[in-house]
């Protein structure tokens, strides 16, 4: 057997391999909320009851640790990228969760030493907003989401990074945590969601001293949709400020601010788009270095 790398320390914590499955993995039932065999009253090994016991609205339902949870937590949608950054920033990674292929990964940060754990969120606000939610229940009190973005200001360039102060709540699931209706099309000023004004400031100061471009209090959108039809909507959130759009942040923010944790955004230009709505997208070597380039700089401002 090869020896272990970062990635495979990484992915393989408390995994372990089913004699009946070959080699498929199988997270080992050690904990509350796992499937698998149970032991009565005597020691021995029974098997789960179908029924399903009834479950509070404190616990938490997707979300499945394996390993403690830090306070403070990085937010990448992607569980790839979720690995890549936790091989970075933190010593000797575990793996927190696993269930329904949402990586998380926690441990001590390589910059500091103190705990941090990367979550990925999946896409869209409806499975952002649930994977907060349970990491606050869990003890989460700060958060940074750290992901990409499309380009609605053309002087944006592909890998620059921005922070995000506030979101034009173009989704349902952040207009649903706000309790508010869609506004119509026209002059009106749409919904927006902000922000932690302090989590934001001390990631303008970490962005502003590295050395990628980077714009800083960026009003953004977050929408449904990563293919819109047609370009409508793009021009009515770049007349009330927007410079880019993306799918989770006002969802994030909402949650953030209902909950009372500190949560900021800090995104990637992956996406930039020409006169005619061309899409050009970024490589995969620059979207990683981007990606690093945003894990490190969240890690400072959480370090704050």
């Amino acid at each position: 057997m090869p020896a272990d790398t970062p990635a495979r320390s990484a992915t393989w914590v408390s995994v372990g391999v089913s004699p009946a499955l070959g080699a498929l993995p199988f997270i080992e039932p050690s904990g509350a909320g796992v499937s698998g065999a149970r032991a009565d009253e005597k020691g021995e090994d029974t098997a789960c009851s179908l029924e399903s016991p009834p479950v509070e609205h404190t616990k938490s339902i997707h979300l499945r640790p394996t390993a403690p949870l830090a306070e403070r937590v990085l937010l990448p949608g992607d569980p790839g990228r979720a690995l890549a950054l936790s091989q970075l920033l933190i010593e000797q990674p575990k793996m927190f969760n696993h269930h329904r292929g949402l990586w998380g990964y926690t441990g001590s940060a390589n910059a500091d030493g103190e705990p941090l754990t990367i979550q990925s969120t999946g896409m869209g606000g409806p499975s952002a907003a649930i994977v907060l939610h349970e990491l606050i229940v869990l003890g989460a009190k700060r958060a940074i989401r750290v992901g990409t973005c499309g380009a609605l200001d053309p002087a944006l360039e592909l890998g620059d990074l921005l922070v995000a102060h506030e979101a034009i709540a173009a989704d349902g699931t952040s207009a649903a945590l706000s309790a508010v209706a869609p506004c119509a099309w026209g002059t009106e000023t749409l919904t927006r969601t902000h922000a932690h004004p302090g989590l934001a400031s001390q990631l303008n100061l970490a962005v502003g001293a590295g050395e990628r471009p980077a714009h800083l209090h960026a009003t953004i959108a977050s929408t449904d949709l990563f293919y819109e039809a047609g370009a409508d909507r793009a021009a009515r959130w770049r007349e009330q400020g927007a410079i880019a759009v993306e799918m989770e942040s006002s969802a994030l923010f909402a949650v953030g601010q209902r909950a009372g944790i500190e949560v900021a955004c800090l995104l990637t230009v992956s996406d930039t788009f020409d006169t005619g709505g061309k899409r050009t997208r970024i490589d995969d070597h620059e979207l990683l270095a981007a990606a690093e380039a945003m894990g490190r700089v969240a890690t400072s401002a959480l370090s704050e």
